[in-house]
């Protein structure tokens, strides 16, 4: 299904590209915003604008509050495995240790507070795929590193922190919370039907660490009002292993990526090395995961996995589940 772009859309965009100043620029990205389409065939466009969106705001609110110390360094990663989750979280939560856990990273890990200064970035295995994991430094009222918006901007998803060792864990919680919210990050667990493209919001888990604390069991049960329904917790210990494993399993679900597997005629499928696709991606859609000619050329499949029978020849359209096979047509 085509866009089909209005021509004040293109207007907007002329406009966009001639802006000398940002302020400029975002009027135009916010025209084009509204006049979009809001389908499933513009959905990438909606990505794209939201994200230039969300980088002129972070630009304009920088200048706007006057000269700033320089940052000690721009940190960019590119995206590796199945999705890219970041960990944030107040100070001692235990981010650290679970990255050491998770993957084969090795943060400076001690018992005094931020010890992590910069990003850290690990893989973690589950099952046949990897998962791209990035320890943020720690985020309180007053420490809050510039470079953790830029980052939470390009993460699929995020793990949050709740320190079940601490008395004051579900403030210093909430706190983080609050001032991601100031930098126009919003922490959800499900992705709201938000239609403002100033504010980010990224899909969060709640991670409660420590659960080999003697007094853990009462303050959990002391945090239940302030989590309520918000984020249903992920009860760990990353010392003793205990939940690592169901962890393990809730980050990669909150990526809402399927698993494919592809297969040439003729030949046995691939079951080493899946795709990842988002849920609900369409067979041209995954194709284009593959490589992005594809996403155009391609004019049928074969599945198995969803199919009515293995093997059936599938068109364009048909939508993809969780660990289908497929072999492609151009």
């Amino acid at each position: 299904m085509a866009v089909n772009l209005p021509p004040h859309y293109h207007d907007a965009d002329a406009r966009y590209k001639k802006a000398k100043t940002a302020e400029d620029k975002l009027v135009a990205l916010r025209e084009m915003w509204v006049l979009l389409p809001k389908h499933k065939a513009s959905e990438k466009v909606q990505v794209v604008l939201k994200c230039k969106i969300s980088e002129l705001n972070d630009q304009i609110e920088q200048e706007s509050s006057g000269p700033k110390k320089a940052a000690p360094g721009t940190f960019k990663f590119s995206k590796q495995g199945a999705g890219q989750v970041v960990l944030l979280g107040p100070p001692n939560a235990g981010k650290s240790t679970l990255l050491s856990k998770l993957t084969k990273a090795s943060p400076t890990i001690a018992p005094y507070p931020f010890t992590t200064r910069e990003p850290i970035p690990g893989m973690m295995d589950f099952e046949d795929v990897r998962v791209q994991l990035i320890d943020l430094p720690p985020i309180t009222p007053d420490a809050y590193e510039p470079f953790v918006t830029d980052l939470t901007r390009s993460a699929d998803a995020a793990v949050l922190f709740l320190d079940l060792a601490d008395d004051d864990g579900p403030a210093a919680t909430q706190a983080t919370l609050d001032r991601l919210k100031a930098a126009k990050r919003m922490l959800v667990p499900e992705l709201p039907d938000d239609d403002d493209p100033t504010v980010y919001y990224l899909r969060t888990i709640l991670v409660a660490t420590k659960r080999d604390d003697e007094a853990a069991d009462i303050r959990l049960e002391m945090a239940q009002d302030w989590i309520g329904s918000r984020f249903p917790p992920h009860i760990i210990s990353a010392e003793s292993g205990t939940g690592l494993l169901e962890l393990r399993k809730a980050i990669f679900d909150s990526l809402k990526v399927l698993r494919i597997y592809t297969k040439q005629p003729g030949k046995p499928a691939d079951m080493a090395a899946p795709f990842t696709c988002p849920i609900g991606s369409t067979v041209s859609e995954f194709a284009g995961c593959v490589h992005n000619d594809l996403e155009e050329t391609v004019k049928s499949a074969r599945v198995w996995g969803s199919a009515a029978f293995d093997g059936q020849t599938v068109g364009r359209d048909h939508i993809l589940q969780e660990k289908d096979i497929v072999e492609l047509h151009v």
